[in-house]
């Protein structure tokens, strides 16, 4: 019985500890990312004559709201309901359709059809897509490595569940950024599903080419790395397409070590543009310099190391699949955001989760921390049962 005991308290810390760790950490975000939002914002308000709250109350709408998702996915809904073939087709549905919609009725922003006007609201349907399609690729694999699905089904399922509807986010919202961290999403539940190495292998190939097509084959997006490498000869005098590069090395220039102190960022002030969304963690840099920039960092790789624990304590291959892809694409795509305001990539249009202003990324980012909490909670579930079924079958045995 003590040697079962300590079992059972191992057990608790196993799931209780990265758990507890995971929601500290994302509640150290979002409450970092609304004090940046609003520092950071400061000018754009002044300029648009919005008032000085003007985005930080829009950010923390859209947190309420997240807030309150992420909790009905934690203690409402099993993670189990998304792993049947009604709601991993339904959510993609959704998510195909709204896309369409976006081509046809969204608002042009920065010369890109992607947001969708919804009940007075504007959404940027991309950030829910990744979900959709995490819980579309867990659920095809989790079917082939049951026997359920044969191979014909896995790829007849993975063409029209997958291919085709982000094929139709690529070509109609022009979204490469999205497109490859969905890639990266669905190659971590590859990973995690311990698919055949050739076969994971051959799909990453694929990505590769792909991304390297989408690059250099297209005009606009070839000319972003030729800027990367020398923004001040844009052809502008540094006034052109390396302007916003170009201010976000100042303003991290400008921060030092230590920073020039909250609130006193000298880029922000009409200089750097999307200062609050995209390049916010320049502002960071500027104001809470290279020790700020770093904690961000380190925040994020506490919430990816907590996250994958999480992962490897799920107690069925599509919960596990779910959380380490959905893990991942957040940390993936915060680790873009940042590579791209220190210059390591051209400028994607992403922004930094948890922190940048903007209601579909902070409302999509909790939900995804939500599912992941709710695979945690069904693990929680699952060791209460052993447990209990343990000390019966000792019971008995007395």
């Amino acid at each position: 019985m003590a040697r079962q005991s300590r079992t059972a308290t191992s057990d608790d810390v196993n799931v209780l500890l990265p758990r507890i760790v995971f929601l500290l950490t994302a509640l150290a975000l979002v409450l970092f990312g609304l004090v940046m939002v609003f520092s950071a914002g400061t000018m754009e308000t002044v300029e648009d004559e919005v008032g000085p709250f003007y985005f930080l109350r829009k950010q923390l709408i859209a947190v309420a709201i997240g807030v309150v998702l992420a909790i009905i996915l934690w203690k409402v809904i099993p993670s189990s309901w998304f792993n049947t073939r009604f709601a991993s087709i339904t959510v993609v549905a959704i998510v195909a359709l709204f896309i369409l919609l976006t081509r046809f009725t969204g608002d042009e922003v920065n010369g890109a059809r992607r947001w969708i006007l919804i009940a007075g609201f504007s959404f940027q349907i991309s950030e829910f897509a990744k979900i959709a399609f995490a819980i579309m690729g867990a659920y095809i694999l989790d079917r082939y490595r049951s026997g359920e699905f044969s191979f014909k089904d896995t790829v007849v399922w993975a063409f029209v569940g997958l291919l085709i509807p982000i094929g139709f986010l690529y070509v109609f919202q022009s979204d490469l950024g999205t497109t490859l961290i969905i890639g990266v999403g669905l190659l971590s539940v590859l990973w995690i599903g311990e698919v055949p190495t050739k076969w994971f292998a051959l799909i990453v190939l694929g990505l590769v080419i792909f991304a390297l097509i989408a690059v250099f084959g297209t005009g606009y997006r070839s000319n972003r790395f030729n800027i990367l490498s020398d923004p001040w000869n844009d052809g502008e005098g540094g006034y052109g397409a390396g302007y916003q590069i170009i201010h976000s090395y100042y303003a991290l220039a400008e921060g030092g070590v230590t920073g020039v102190g909250l609130g006193n960022s000298h880029e922000k002030f009409q200089y750097l543009p999307e200062a609050e969304t995209d390049f916010i963690f320049a502002v960071i840099g500027e104001e809470l310099g290279l020790i700020g920039a770093t904690l961000v960092i380190v925040l994020f790789l506490v919430f990816l190391w907590a996250g994958m624990r999480i992962c490897r304590s799920a107690t069925t291959g599509f919960d596990a699949m779910l959380s380490g892809s959905l893990v991942i694409m957040i940390v993936a795509q915060a680790f873009l955001n940042i590579a791209c305001v220190i210059g390591l990539l051209p400028t994607t249009g992403k922004p930094l989760p948890f922190i940048s202003s903007g209601g579909s990324s902070m409302i999509a980012t909790l939900i995804m921390v939500g599912l992941i909490l709710g695979v945690s909670n069904a693990s929680d579930k699952s060791k209460v049962y052993e447990k209990r079924r343990d000390d019966l079958r000792v019971i008995r045995a007395h």
